[in-house]
């Protein structure tokens, strides 16, 4: 009895000391990477330039930022990015996933309890271990002959009843089922950030797609318009040929302007397709799904006055890939320590408890009770380099993640930097489009005029034409890269400043 109570404390000993020494954790501790940020955006020396008809302002950015064009179908269409496009809702089966194995590797940290119970009918060999144990022949009621007093053949088939419970618990020295979990924990927050990522990607896709498209339909018209143009020189030319005032080499020229400029039409008719197509296939959609309410065509969505872009400090706390890249960091950093932890030795405590029996009468009584319990070291001796240069394998992998999260960090700001000298740049262009476009229509109207007085001849007309008619397309071409440079801005900015996507924000305003 003594004895017994002796083991009791001796177990119960190991158990204490294995809980106290299983807070020490091994490995680096993750601190987040130190960034310096500008003082303020395109904070470089720029040339002194008029101001821009729309200016960025350090203001907050809204999460819904495309509501600044003001455009209710553009609204509608990202509106549904969340829930039909198909990179979203692929990333977030990823989410899904990366969540099950934190589930995974949280489950390590807590002991394993499993029930069993079993009954197996039984043979034993007549020329096995058995033989040599007269008892256990006897008991088996084994008959036969006798050879030098072993039973040596007869053995019967017998039954084993068996049940109970069996529990595990791997003590955590080395703290490498926390590192583990750790490492879980910011995988799955790095899956959360990608899709985020993917959001904020498509969302400016579904934009950027729009706007493409409304300009096409601008093109579209102003060819048309151009068409009309066209025709009138062709029937002028006619009517002075008829009368004999001018040749028909007027007249072929006159027909060939207005050939060319029906060729175009066609292509932008492809362009107007092809741009359908790509929001139908944003949103999940089979080709010319959305033709019904796109193929009316809409001004270019105009940029507003005042662009809010935030702060520069904030950026890397809104860019979704920044916080996948230090969450991957985060990561990285984990599995030294687990790596770390495997030179150690490994203690795990296991204990079961059952009943056995030869016959199912006795299978629950007490006296069939058998128990086992007690710690396991398993101590790693030789794994041929393995362990060495799987901690190598992590530092090197740790050392990457670092530097992917400064070239993130850096190529964040370069995005933000082109975007906002594109789009300032791009309105002076437009600027001077948009007299160029004025003086080559009233270059034409005087072209026209003084044609019909016979002062000019129809190449005037038709250099003027042309000029008009490239003078438009550029500006439209100008208005609508305007619109997508903003697009580009705010993806560059990370949209805006998100913390829960939209369907945690709908379980959250449902409860």
């Amino acid at each position: 009895m003594i004895d017994k109570a002796k083991r009791s404390l001796s177990f119960a000993a190991v158990l204490l000391g294995a809980t106290a020494l299983s807070g020490c954790t091994l490995g680096p501790d993750f601190k987040s990477p130190d960034w310096t940020s500008p003082v303020s955006w395109l904070s470089g020396p720029k040339e002194k330039v008029k101001p821009a008809p729309s200016m960025p302002v350090a203001e907050p950015v809204d999460a819904d930022w495309w509501k600044l064009f003001g455009d209710p179908v553009l609204t509608g269409l990202e509106q549904r990015v969340a829930a039909e496009n198909l990179d979203v809702q692929a990333a977030g089966i990823r989410l899904t996933e990366s969540r099950a194995q934190l589930g995974i590797a949280r489950a390590s940290e807590l002991p394993t309890f499993n029930g069993n119970a079993s009954y197996t009918r039984q043979q034993a060999s007549n020329h096995g271990v058995f033989v040599v144990i007269p008892s256990a022949a006897g008991a088996n009621g084994a008959s036969g002959n006798t050879v030098g007093g072993v039973q040596s053949h007869g053995l019967q088939p017998f039954d084993i009843w068996q049940g109970g419970f069996d529990a595990s618990w791997e003590v955590d020295f080395w703290g490498r089922v926390k590192r583990s979990v750790e490492s879980a924990g910011a995988s799955a927050e790095a899956a959360s950030e990608a899709k985020r990522a993917a959001l904020t990607s498509s969302l400016a896709e579904v934009a950027r797609d729009y706007v493409q498209l409304r300009g096409v339909q601008t093109q579209l018209q102003i060819a048309r318009d151009n068409v009309g143009i066209a025709r009138q020189s062709l029937n002028l030319t006619q009517q002075r040929a008829a009368g004999g005032v001018t040749t028909d080499l007027d007249v072929a020229n006159a027909s060939a302007q207005l050939r060319t400029t029906l060729s175009q039409i066609p292509t932008l008719q492809q362009e107007e397709a092809q741009a359908i197509n790509a929001l139908s296939l944003l949103l999940g959609q089979p080709p010319n799904a959305l033709r019904a309410e796109l193929e009316t065509a809409k001004p270019v969505p105009p940029v507003p006055p005042r662009v809010p872009v935030g702060l520069p400090s904030e950026l890397a706390r809104r860019r979704p890939d920044i916080r996948q890249a230090e969450a991957q960091l985060h990561a990285a950093t984990a599995d030294i320590g687990v790596a770390e932890a495997n030179f150690y030795p490994s203690l795990k405590l296991t204990g079961s408890f059952g009943l056995q029996s030869l016959q199912l009468n006795h299978a629950f009584d007490l006296n069939s009770k058998q128990y086992a319990v007690g710690p396991g070291l398993t101590i790693p001796i030789f794994e041929g380099g393995q362990l060495r240069a799987s901690l190598q394998l992590r530092e090197a992998l740790q050392q990457e993640a670092a530097i992917g999260f400064q070239k993130t960090v850096l190529q964040a700001w370069h995005d933000v930097d082109n975007a906002l000298t594109a789009y300032q740049a791009e309105q002076s262009r437009r600027d001077e489009l948009i007299q160029a476009v004025a003086d080559n229509r009233r270059a034409l109207g005087l072209a026209q005029s003084r044609y019909q007085q016979g002062v000019a001849d129809f190449l005037t007309v038709l250099d003027a034409q042309r000029s008009l008619l490239n003078a438009q397309l550029q500006l439209a071409d100008s208005t609508t890269t305007i619109s997508s440079n903003l697009v580009a801005l705010y993806k560059a900015l990370g949209g805006g400043w998100e913390t829960d996507m939209p369907e945690e924000k709908a379980v959250a305003a449902a409860k």
